[in-house]
């Protein structure tokens, strides 16, 4: 996509935040229902993830999971103009936060010698981006969320000023490295961690994730020991209609990370699984999973 086409597009994102959440939502499902139809890959992709991972539903079933998992996904896309374009007062209104939102706040508020920094833990629903907002529009320490840069420069500014228009997080390009992360850990900001996508064997390892072996990162469970950050899972979803989201801060794990990283990564991708089976239509499906491979084993795509 071009330059002007980038323009035109942001153009219309900005014209669909003035509509209900309800009519974004009804387009959305309309705009679904096309891209299930004509996206093929990501389609097939999906289809192979729900076949691989949830095995006991039949051929009828898998089909409508991702047929409805499409709605959702296209429902997450528009509503970026909510999220990047609608006012405070809208959004908190909106969003229903369950939970300890303040976990980051408390420990920030204690002495230095007793503090500990906050990773949110957070898997890839399709809602990710919502609990990114909650995080900045119900409590006020700062956090910071690390992002792969898109290669359309217009696109990549206006999701970063999407993300970060409320002013109390940071983002920090993956090319940068991680010099920075460390930087925003000793200083007690809260670490925003999608942490449960394929970006191959580098400080990963292949851990069972629904019974099939996923290069999983052992990243969070190294970090959050070496500087003693408390892990909170987050989970986000969105809700039918007009009626919004929910976001819920989960109690922090008290036996986790150990010191065993790849026993943490299994614990994680349990974790993972237990939530994907309450709301499975709204799980990342269309990322590979599965894309890096044992050695010598065949491709699942």
């Amino acid at each position: 996509m071009g330059s002007l086409g980038a323009h035109a597009l942001l153009g219309l994102i900005w014209l669909l935040h003035l509509l209900p959440l309800g009519v974004q939502a009804f387009l959305g499902r309309m705009l679904g229902r096309l891209m299930h139809a004509l996206a093929g890959s990501r389609r097939r992709v999906a289809q192979r993830n729900v076949e691989l991972c949830l095995p006991e539903l039949g051929k009828d079933q898998r089909q409508a999971l991702v047929r409805e998992h499409f709605q959702w996904l296209a429902r997450s896309l528009l509503e970026r103009a909510v999220l990047w374009h609608a006012s405070p007062e809208r959004l908190r209104r909106l969003i229903r936060v369950e939970g300890d939102i303040h976990l980051a706040e408390r420990e920030a508020a204690k002495p230095a010698a007793e503090r500990r920094a906050v990773m949110w833990l957070v898997p890839h629903f399709l809602a990710v981006d919502v609990a990114g907002a909650s995080t900045q529009l119900f409590q006020q320490h700062r956090g910071f969320d690390v992002y792969a840069p898109q290669s359309n420069a217009v696109l990549d500014k206006a999701l970063l000023d999407g993300r970060a228009r409320f002013g109390t997080a940071d983002f920090y390009s993956k090319k940068d490295g991680a010099r920075p992360i460390v930087r925003a850990i000793k200083a007690g900001h809260a670490f925003f961690n999608p942490c449960d996508m394929d970006f191959g064997l580098r400080d990963a390892a292949f851990v069972p994730f629904f019974g099939q072996l996923a290069a999983t990162l052992l990243a969070p469970s190294r970090m959050a020991r070496a500087y003693g950050m408390l892990v909170q899972p987050v989970v986000a979803r969105m809700l039918p209609g007009g009626e919004g989201y929910v976001v819920e801060f989960l109690p922090p794990w008290t036996d986790w990370p150990t010191d065993d990283p790849q026993a943490d990564a299994a614990r994680m991708n349990r974790f993972i699984e237990e939530q994907i089976r309450r709301c499975p239509a709204q799980y990342l499906w269309v990322h590979r999973r599965f894309k890096t491979r044992p050695p010598g084993e065949p491709s699942l795509y």
